[in-house]
């Protein structure tokens, strides 16, 4: 039972990692409708999908009372950082620059170390400090090399780790499906106004596109749906490390997708970039690894000692 639990857990992240790196084919498939549009349709229709869920397993009231104090200001605080992460997301899609989107998330996990350092105290290993100083040395090899700050991949990191620190310090609050409720309520006057403000300057694609554009926006609440909650599946059944290694499925495709099927160049300049963070990347998951065998060892050492019978 344990090793099927696992292996539907397995299964379950590389649907949803897959799934997020398809999705520049997805946004690209939105045009001509902009970043501001996308992102609005993006919180309304998928707090529809999610109300809906809710309201047939009879657990929106429940979630509308437990949603205060600080848990709101929290959820609040995520929710707003996850919708800059979409918009820069789908903006970086629309103008050709899913490549710098990707790097973004090769970074995020380096950044999402540097939080833990900054905001949480925490103390980095040896290796940990070699992969955080690899990734600050791309972001000024970037800058330098690659002419210009490349704030796409930087924001895209920096709200993402944000976001996850912000849910790191509520803790398992809130179950996947009513957090994601829960932030898109939040999100809903905004995406109301950007709504209101894409229809009145004359720019909504909604009502003036073909039937089948209109269906690919409603279709975002899906789109946006599954994989969370495919992720949270994982997230119950396999390790931390496991999740850590599979991630990187999602920036690789979307490398991939962006050269090969949506023809952006990458410069020299911008290959050796990814290179560095590449790196990067390699010392965090040496790391990873050798410290979960360590963990592993400790709990098989006290596993095995026999309990001492009192005298």
């Amino acid at each position: 039972m344990t090793r099927e639990r696992h292996g539907l857990g397995v299964v379950a992240a590389w649907l949803a990692y897959g799934i997020w790196g398809l999705f520049p084919l997805y946004f690209h498939a939105l045009r001509p409708a902009g970043a501001t549009e996308i992102l609005a349709h993006r919180i309304l229709w998928t707090l529809v999908l999610c109300l809906f869920i809710l309201a047939l397993r009879q657990e929106l009231f429940a979630l509308l009372r437990q949603v205060r104090g600080r848990l709101a200001l929290g959820i609040g605080i995520a929710a707003y950082l996850i919708a800059l992460n979409w918009f820069v997301y789908v903006y970086a899609v629309g103008t050709g620059r899913t490549n710098e989107a990707a790097l973004g998330y090769f970074l995020n996990p380096i950044v999402t170390v540097a939080l833990g350092v900054i905001v949480l105290g925490e103390r980095l290993r040896r290796l940990q400090w070699v992969a955080v100083g690899f990734g600050a040395l791309a972001a000024l090899y970037l800058t330098f090399a690659g002419g210009g700050l490349p704030w796409i991949s930087l924001v895209l990191a920096c709200s993402f780790g944000g976001y996850g620190l912000t849910k790191k310090k509520l803790g398992a609050t809130l179950p996947a499906l009513s957090s994601l409720s829960a932030e898109t309520i939040f999100l809903l006057p905004a995406a109301l106004g950007l709504l209101w403000w894409v229809g009145a300057d004359g720019s909504t694609t909604f009502t003036t596109g073909a039937p089948w554009h209109s269906l690919l926006l409603v279709s975002a609440g899906v789109v946006t749906a599954i994989p969370l909650l495919l992720f949270a599946e994982a997230a119950r059944r396999i390790p931390l490390v496991t999740i850590g290694l599979i991630q990187f499925i999602t920036p690789v495709l979307q490398l991939l997708v962006s050269v090969t099927l949506l023809d952006e160049h990458l410069s020299p300049a911008r290959w050796v970039g990814f290179a560095i963070v590449w790196v990067a990347l390699a010392f965090l998951t040496v790391d990873s690894l050798t410290s979960a065998r360590r963990r592993r060892r400790a709990v098989d050492e006290c596993e095995s000692l026999e309990p001492v019978e009192p005298l």
